[in-house]
């Protein structure tokens, strides 16, 4: 999903200038920092916050959206101490020699990768080396092309058939019912929106085509330093947001009402039919929300490498499960 409405994009940036702002004053102060406009993905953070069990840690916590595509950069620049972030975003941001951003994994927001490419039933898009002919919309990053580039191939097609198409709709339907024929989208909203509206689709689950794209995919990051001197604050906080998240998965209607409290532009029934989708799936098989295992994490990162999409492996690197409860 990328903003192009310049109207959303200028109060982005007036959210943001907030944001640099804030002076967080005591540890106890708590910035985070969304990855995109409120969603089902950030239910347990709006949860924990209602429900006021970051008050009963003694934290006083403010959840903003920064502008577009910022979230990492300002996390790293100590402008918040946590944000939403994903895997794929955070490999080439730590893999550097010099100007490495200082920022970790400390919670996995959904337990298994639910993103994966969307086209019409007509389409006739079944399996990736299909996709050869076909009019893909791209963000144009070299993690999408490689994505794209690796699935094809592994399915016997040719990747150079596939047309590339910069990705200018402002939401998936649009762009499927104008200038494109495939689309990478999150399942829990644009595949449920689908749903919703009796759109016959064809899917591939990327996490189910090949092990190593079952990345993580959204993450909760911190501030290395600051979670490091900080590591009771950061404790407290991961428990309120796993009690948000638990509460989301075994509440998704109640969890629904609260997001919608928080923002009520969302379509309502999208919003409930996407809780229900995500209640078993933000933990999944994990032992305990939040809990990121180290060979999935490793091998995504691996992939990277291999790609050429990190500058070095990184291995295990960059994320930590220390501060779960």
């Amino acid at each position: 999903m990328k903003m192009k409405n310049l109207t959303a994009a200028i109060l982005l940036l007036a959210i943001g200038a907030a944001v640099l702002t804030g002076c967080g004053k005591d540890r106890n102060t708590i910035r985070v920092l969304l990855d995109w406009t409120p969603n089902t993905n950030h239910t347990g953070l709006f949860v924990a916050l209602e429900k006021g069990w970051f008050a009963e840690e003694g934290l006083k916590v403010s959840i903003t959206q920064p502008p577009e595509d910022e979230a990492l950069v300002l996390l790293g620049s100590e402008k918040a101490e946590f944000a939403v972030s994903f895997q794929e975003s955070m490999g080439p941001a730590i893999a550097k020699d010099r100007d490495a951003l200082p920022v970790t994994a400390v919670a996995a927001i959904i337990s298994h990768n639910t993103s994966g490419i969307m086209s019409l039933k007509t389409s006739g898009i079944q399996r990736p080396a299909a996709l050869a002919g076909k009019r893909f919309a791209s963000w144009d990053t070299p993690l999408v092309t490689a994505v794209v580039r690796y699935i094809v191939e592994k399915d016997g097609g040719d990747f150079n058939a596939v047309r590339m198409i910069p990705n200018f709709a402002t939401d998936a339907f649009s762009a499927l019912a104008t200038d494109v024929d495939s689309i990478w989208i999150y399942y829990a909203w644009d595949g449920v929106a689908a749903e919703v509206n009796g759109v016959d689709i064809n899917y591939l689950d990327l996490g189910a085509i090949d092990s190593a794209l079952d990345f993580y995919t959204p993450v909760l990051a911190a501030n290395t330093r600051w979670a490091a001197a900080n590591s009771a604050t950061a404790k407290k906080f991961l428990s309120a947001v796993s009690r948000g998240y638990n509460f989301a998965i075994q509440n998704p209607a109640e969890a629904a009402e609260i997001l919608l409290k928080h923002a009520p532009e969302l379509d309502a029934n999208l919003v409930t039919r996407s809780q229900e989708y995500l209640a078993t799936r933000y933990q999944g098989d994990a032992r305990r929300w939040g809990e990121i295992d180290p060979q999935r994490w490793g091998g995504f990162y691996r992939w990277m490498f291999e790609q050429g999409l990190l500058e070095k492996n990184i291995g295990t690197g960059g994320f930590t499960n220390e501060y779960l409860p």
